[in-house]
């Protein structure tokens, strides 16, 4: 196993963060856009949130599949596959001038971003020691929230500045040459052996852990957790675009540089483990993106950025612990697992963005706090669950579930 510290973790660790930078910015590249959508094609803000929902919806439901076939053919070769398609996609954007073609065409970006996606933990976990792999998780989500700040910023920016084509442009030629660069950095993979015809053996694999209340309750904490997270920031942008702001879409789009939060505090996740419980720090960060919720409701731009960065830092704290809690539970199949905490994730991030949009058309910021607010609760419940639940694990003798011991 890689252990903490050496030049093979480096190597290892760097490739897995850049491809995931370059995952998320391509996921997040419109979402700055969609007030500019709204208006260049003339739609309410719920149907223009489906450029946005279709990549995340195409990547939640190929996930598993992704992962499943990375168990037969390897790890590396399906995030290569994922990473080299996403430029190809992105030039096909530009031939349509049709919504629902562009709508399409975001579905099958989604599609190639779960390859690399759901299997990266998975590479990590299979590779990197216990040590190595509790400091690693921390710099690859940190990637995670870095690529969709750059991501979103290039977005707008480039949207406001030059036209929405020509920021798909320049996002693609970038992907091409980072990806290039993946595929000559990241090492084929020593300690695990892909093996084919075990489809039925994944799909075993896949309803253990569905039915095992250690993982699932951590998938549905991911769920509630990213329907807030990413969904509040899209409706701060169309908060800050509308009046009394007036603010231009470029401009706007720097709101996701509170981002950053979530930056640090997903670093900062391992350092709370070796003191604390993952589920306690699953309750902090709910209370900490909450309190930012409430924050954002001042009518001052300073108090709304300052909202917004606490909501990043507290929904990446959380997003981080569960996570790794399901990846570290797992007792097999574990790119599986970790697949399905992010088809959790990415269903609730979808879904989330029409409950909460809509909840801003008919009420303001004081509507979203109380769609907000439901969707916290839900947090709350989940997590003092998982923690009665994972209490009992550790009195029961054999249930097919693991201490925590990485």
């Amino acid at each position: 196993m890689i252990e903490l510290h050496t030049p093979q973790y480096r190597k290892v660790t760097f490739a897995l963060a850049f491809g995931s930078f370059l995952v998320f910015s391509n996921l997040y590249l419109f979402q700055p856009m969609l007030p500019y959508m709204a208006q260049h094609f003339s739609i309410s803000e719920t149907r223009t949130n489906w450029i946005f929902a279709a990549s995340t919806l195409a990547l939640s439901v190929t996930l598993v599949p992704w992962a499943i076939g990375s168990e037969s053919v390897g790890r590396r070769k399906v995030m290569l596959i994922g990473l080299f398609a996403m430029p190809i996609i992105s030039l096909f954007m530009l031939l349509t001038t049709q919504f629902w073609l562009l709508v399409m065409a975001r579905a099958a970006m989604g599609v190639a971003l779960a390859a690399f996606a759901s299997v990266a933990v998975a590479y990590m976990v299979e590779e990197l020691s216990a040590t190595a792999f509790s400091k690693a998780i921390g710099s690859y989500i940190a990637a995670n929230s870095l690529g969709g700040i750059s991501g979103r910023i290039t977005g707008g920016v480039l949207t406001d500045a030059l036209g929405w084509q020509q920021a798909v442009v320049v996002m693609a030629t970038f992907t091409l040459i980072g990806t290039l660069w993946v595929a000559y950095a990241l090492p084929v993979q020593q300690h695990f052996v892909p093996q084919k015809g075990r489809f039925r053996e994944h799909n075993r694999s896949m309803l253990h852990h569905l039915s095992n209340p250690l993982l699932w309750l951590a998938m549905l904490v991911g769920a509630a957790n990213f329907a807030l997270f990413v969904n509040l920031y899209s409706v701060a942008g169309f908060r800050l675009v509308a009046a009394p702001y007036s603010l231009p879409v470029g401009l706007a789009s720097l709101i996701f540089l509170c981002y950053l939060g979530g930056t640090v505090s997903s670093r900062l996740t391992s350092l709370w483990v070796k003191r604390h419980s993952s589920v306690s720090g699953m309750v902090l960060g709910t209370i900490i993106s909450m309190s930012g919720m409430w924050l954002a409701r001042i009518e001052q731009l300073p108090a709304i950025l300052l909202g917004l960065m606490c909501i990043s830092f507290g929904a990446f704290f959380t997003h981080t612990l569960a996570y790794s809690w399901v990846s570290r539970k797992a007792t097999e199949a574990k790119a599986t697992a970790t697949a399905l905490y992010l088809v959790h994730y990415y269903i609730g991030g979808s879904l989330g963005g029409f409950y909460l949009l809509y909840c801003w058309q008919h009420g303001g910021w004081d509507g979203v706090i109380e769609g907000g607010m439901v969707l916290y609760l839900v947090i709350f419940a989940l997590c003092w669950m998982l923690h009665k639940r994972s209490q009992l694990s550790q009195t029961e003798p054999n249930h097919g579930f693991v201490k925590t011991s990485r």
